[in-house]
């Protein structure tokens, strides 16, 4: 089944234009989620609207109100919301061009696809694409979303574009207030020398696949022992260590970011080794454990 588009109208650029879709680039659908029930019946909760005079109504008796003063509405309906035509309701509109990396991340929010509409727009789209490629620039324009005006970036990504809406400045609250009390002075450049040769110890590639949702991972772990009719495995909470001064920290990170990791033994090794006098032989592994670690393992999986 072909992925549905979130919109669809004109990429242009002065007298250039070619038919294009919009996508969404991400999905939650793989979330876990949960569904309110009632604690005795186990029935699903029906979120239904409710009049404070009329009590239960139907959904197709609402409208849309802006309330312009206390609890006073003007009703806004289909047919307004279509008289509000400007050109960013059916095209994107390329305004300027500004280098990759100056657009500050704060203002990102939903990513976005942007796809040829039709093998008559693929020659055009691809101009385009590769024109910014080559010199290294994002376009800045305009399009309707959910009866909203929004602002994006578009980039070339591999044989498509890469679109982003970004928030209005108003949405984006001023550091003043968080970072106002923080203290400028410097650190003491023996201890700034040790964090930055920690920093350099543990630098390495981005991959998003070695940051997986561990908290999904036994979330789900936790559902399939429920399911077995197991009691959930209560991990323990992390022993604090105790506290020591910044300097002392620093050089003992260092230290044990510097020590080789130790060699594992593997089964076939253990197995072969004898069993010390007077020693019983080790415990068998927790079967409910196993469970969990195959759980574990097939939601990786």
């Amino acid at each position: 089944m072909a992925p549905r588009a979130s919109w669809k109208g004109y990429l242009k650029l002065s007298l250039v234009s070619c038919p294009v879709r919009l996508y969404p680039a991400t999905s939650a659908s793989e979330r876990i989620s949960f569904n309110q029930l009632h604690k005795d019946t186990h029935n699903r909760i029906n979120m239904k609207p409710v009049d404070p005079e009329l009590g239960l109504v139907e959904r197709s008796d609402l409208v849309k109100g802006y309330e312009y003063e206390d609890k006073q509405y003007i009703i806004i309906d289909d047919a307004d919301l279509e008289a509000v035509r400007i050109e960013s309701n059916h095209t994107m509109n390329i305004e300027a061009f500004v280098d990759e990396h100056s657009v500050d991340v704060i203002y990102q929010d939903a990513p976005y696809y942007l796809a040829p509409d039709g093998a008559m727009a693929e020659e055009t789209f691809a101009v385009l694409r590769e024109a910014m490629r080559k010199s290294g620039k994002l376009a800045i324009a305009r399009l309707v979303l959910s009866s909203r005006e929004r602002v994006v970036t578009i980039g070339a990504r591999e044989n498509g574009m890469f679109v982003c809406t970004l928030r209005n400045p108003n949405e984006v609250r001023g550091t003043a207030e968080y970072f106002g009390n923080i203290p400028a002075g410097k650190p003491d450049p023996e201890m700034l020398q040790l964090a930055e040769a920690l920093i350099k110890q543990k630098e390495t590639s981005f991959d998003p696949k070695n940051y997986e949702d561990r908290y999904e991972i036994a979330l789900m772990a936790m559902i399939r022992e429920k399911l077995k009719g197991h009691k959930p495995i209560i991990a323990a909470a992390p022993e604090r260590g105790n506290v020591i001064n910044l300097m002392d920290a620093l050089k003992a990170s260092l230290s044990q970011s510097a020590k080789p990791p130790a060699k594992s033994k593997s089964k076939a090794d253990e197995a072969a080794k004898p069993a010390a006098k007077g020693k019983t032989p080790a415990a068998k592994e927790n079967p409910l454990k196993t469970n969990l670690l195959k759980a574990v393992g097939k939601s990786k999986a």
